[in-house]
């Protein structure tokens, strides 16, 4: 009796640690399956519209008329992706962001992606909780000054004040360049709203104004007297800018990451909106597999296997789009924005 007492009580303390410890592995598991991230690519579909944060007061970009239209290659950018999901370039409803609003407004779900000329860091993409889609314009913080000024350098702007928007990777890089040339005695003048940044600077508080060079060539354009400014040589940063959604919802971060990267890979194949009916018998496998005549590559994007050419039909490919809304309009060059085959930096991996 003794010896079976023994034995029975050895195997249970044996096999009492593996339980508890199998169990609450098992407990574990289910409990991050069932309470796991949703999926966000459904709840838009459901929905019937995209939700997109925006800036709306940087021509070229996003900026919104007297009308309440939107326009701008990052409005393009929403387009594409509802024109990938509903086959309808419209069915995008944008809230017009500030530069503070524009990350909780992601977190909470107030809006599904945003694309806000925002510029793509480790600590937005790390403690932000942001997931950033590829980079659609490469850019560099710049200065602008009067001709009036007389400055023509940033050492120039020592002593005078220089308006920015507060809470922004600008605002950061200003402290750290005058730093670096050992300017202490500027006086940076934050302004929360991009329309009241540019007032002040036109109104004379500010002697300077920095912010993205193309945004200073942009809100330059529309200003009264434009030819009286100019923007400095000197690029003060880089600044990769590009849609951003969500951490940790990988169905919706590669449905807009694809969406993307089909824009750029159209204009490598010559694909516009103009001749997309020509590339439709292409015998090409290609051209085949990423307008969706062959395989079904979209669906496992979970998006319709004929969404790239959705995209160009409705919104053209990434140089169309460009031409459109920043070469035309304000006059610059693609510069680091062209195909990685013209000696740019934009390039899509293979769809296939």
């Amino acid at each position: 009796m003794f010896k079976k007492s023994s034995l029975l009580l050895i195997t249970l303390l044996l096999i009492a640690p593996l339980t508890a410890c199998g169990g609450g592995s098992q407990t574990s598991n289910n409990s991050s399956t069932s309470s796991g991230p949703s999926n966000r690519l459904e709840t838009i579909k459901k929905r019937g519209s995209l939700i997109c944060g925006v800036n709306g007061e940087v021509p070229g970009f996003s900026f919104v008329d007297e009308n309440g239209k939107y326009s701008g290659l990052d409005v393009d950018i929403c387009r594409a992706i509802a024109a990938a999901l509903f086959d309808d370039p419209e069915k995008v409803e944008y809230r017009k962001l500030s530069a503070q609003e524009r990350f909780p407004a992601v977190q909470s779900g107030e809006v599904d992606i945003l694309n806000r000329n925002t510029t793509w860091t480790v600590s937005r993409d790390t403690t932000n909780g942001m997931e950033f889609a590829p980079t659609v314009f490469y850019d560099g913080q710049g200065l602008m000054v009067t001709k009036a000024s007389g400055v023509t350098e940033i050492k120039g702007l020592a002593g005078k004040s220089i308006c920015v928007l507060a809470g922004t990777t600008t605002e950061q890089n200003l402290a750290d360049q005058m730093a670096k040339i050992g300017v202490s005695d500027y006086n940076p003048v934050t302004f929360e709203d991009a329309d009241a940044l540019y007032a002040a600077y036109q109104e004379g508080r500010c002697e300077g104004v920095t912010a993205d060079r193309s945004q200073l060539v942009a809100r330059r354009s529309i200003l009264p007297d434009s030819n009286d400014h100019i923007v400095l040589d000197a690029v003060l940063s880089k600044e990769p800018l590009g849609p951003g959604v969500k951490n940790n919802d990988s169905a919706w971060f590669d449905a807009v990451k694809w969406v993307t990267f089909a824009l750029i890979q159209a204009e490598e194949f010559g694909i516009t909106s103009q001749n997309l009916a020509t590339f439709e018998n292409s015998e090409d496998p290609n051209i085949r597999r990423f307008l969706g005549v062959d395989d079904k590559l979209g669906e496992g994007i979970g998006l319709p296997n004929d969404f790239a050419a959705r995209i160009v039909k409705h919104v053209g490919n990434y140089g169309e789009v460009y031409e459109r809304n920043i070469g035309q309009p304000l006059g610059l060059g693609r510069g680091p924005n062209k195909l990685w085959t013209e000696g740019g930096l934009l390039y899509s991996p293979p769809f296939r």
